[in-house]
């Protein structure tokens, strides 16, 4: 019965056009074609890329970090409280104002203090800059590799050219070398990114991320199976050419270099635009979706494949919101640009301290505490 199963799944007349079939795939005459079995390989890659990842963020990010001068701001930790951490921990972190004062009552401390307590305790949770700037270091260093690696294996091919000969003898087009390794390695990175996604800074676009990490594998893994991959191929390159300045824009914030970063900013905003909501669509889309309904008649493979582009185009359109909301913010006049993906530190203002009181067991004891959120340019003391 799962054999049967099977051979409907992988039916010819779903996953190709009329008249093909996965007997077209077939290795001959010292021609080599796609296989399922390839994608294995992408595990032990994304294993490499894990430990790679390791050794690169101690050994080189670490060092960058103090060379640029990135350092993490003290955090004051919210004091040990017996009643406050288990509805922090169990219940909620964000406590209503109504829990606040039942948590003030039960603490024997006032709700200015309870709210204080849980600022810093969530704050005690934010990544520090530190990790950040390492994450960032890592994700720039693969995509600028990625970018001039594909383009170099993509110079000499006729279809980054003339996006037409991407259907040129489909599905019989015989596999390069440098298009499997091409391949493997980008889809081992982002499979590496799925293992890794738990210890990695979460951002407000989470959800997001996972939706596109997930839909970049099953584009990546199906345009293999059914050797779409000279689409496949100038879909990566083109997602990788805007990374490494948003990554770069990252680093620099975090170092406080104010113009260097709102330049890098600028240039990942124009690459990415350009890349992801003209070339994107109006080029490779056209191409993939289009162009295709006047060699071949649809069959389900065709759709999947273009619903996988079309969910790319959807993320691309609410990030491209994003971007442009952040631009917006450093145009003249404005002087103080944040990730709006970035989950920031919150603030005590004088008059929230109280007379400077702090929490300790659940009394109040004199002290003197203030936390700033950190801005995206917030360092002013460095200059490029």
């Amino acid at each position: 019965m799962l054999s049967r199963l099977r051979e409907q799944i992988w039916a010819d007349w779903i996953w190709f056009p009329e008249g093909y079939g996965w007997a077209d795939l077939t290795d001959h005459d010292g021609k080599v074609y796609p296989k399922t079995q390839d994608l294995w390989v992408t595990i032990p890659i994304a294993l490499c890329f894990l430990v790679i990842r390791q050794i690169f963020e101690r050994t080189v990010a670490t060092p960058l970090a103090s060379i640029l001068g990135v350092t993490d701001k003290k955090r004051i930790r919210a004091s040990p409280n017996p009643v406050l951490e288990p509805y922090f921990c169990s219940t909620s972190k964000n406590p209503t104002q109504s829990s606040i004062e039942v948590l003030s009552k039960q603490s024997g401390c006032s709700v200015r203090q309870v709210q204080r307590w849980f600022r810093r305790r969530r704050n005690q949770e934010r990544p520090c800059k530190l990790k950040k700037f390492r994450e960032a270091s890592w994700r720039f260093t693969f995509y600028l590799v990625a970018f001039f690696a594909g383009l170099a294996a993509l110079i000499d091919k006729p279809w980054l050219y003339d996006m037409k000969q991407v259907w040129e003898d489909f599905p019989k087009m015989p596999l390069l070398p440098s298009e499997y390794w091409y391949y493997m390695i980008e889809l081992g990175f982002y499979v590496s990114l799925i293992f890794s996604i738990a210890s990695d800074v979460k951002r407000k676009d989470f959800k997001e991320q996972i939706i596109h990490h997930v839909a970049t594998i099953s584009l990546i893994s199906f345009s293999w199976l059914v050797n779409y991959i000279r689409a496949g191929t100038l879909i990566m390159l083109v997602h990788d050419s805007s990374d490494s300045f948003m990554e770069a824009a990252k680093m620099f914030n975090y170092a406080g270099w104010r113009k260097t970063c709102n330049i890098m900013f600028t240039t990942f905003a124009a690459v990415f635009i350009f890349t992801r909501l003209v070339i994107l669509p109006f080029w490779i889309i056209h191409t993939t979706c289009v162009y295709p309904l006047t060699l071949y008649r649809p069959f389900l493979g065709f759709y999947f494949f273009n619903g996988l582009m079309f969910v790319l185009q959807a993320l691309h359109i609410f990030w491209a919101i994003l971007i442009l909301r952040m631009v917006v913010k450093f145009l003249p006049g404005n002087h103080i640009v944040e990730d709006e993906r970035s989950d920031k530190d919150e603030t005590e203002s004088e008059d929230e301290d109280g007379g400077h009181e702090k929490l300790q067991n659940g009394h109040a004891q004199n002290g003197h505490a203030q936390n700033g959120h950190t801005p995206l340019n917030n360092n002013h003391s460095k200059k490029d």
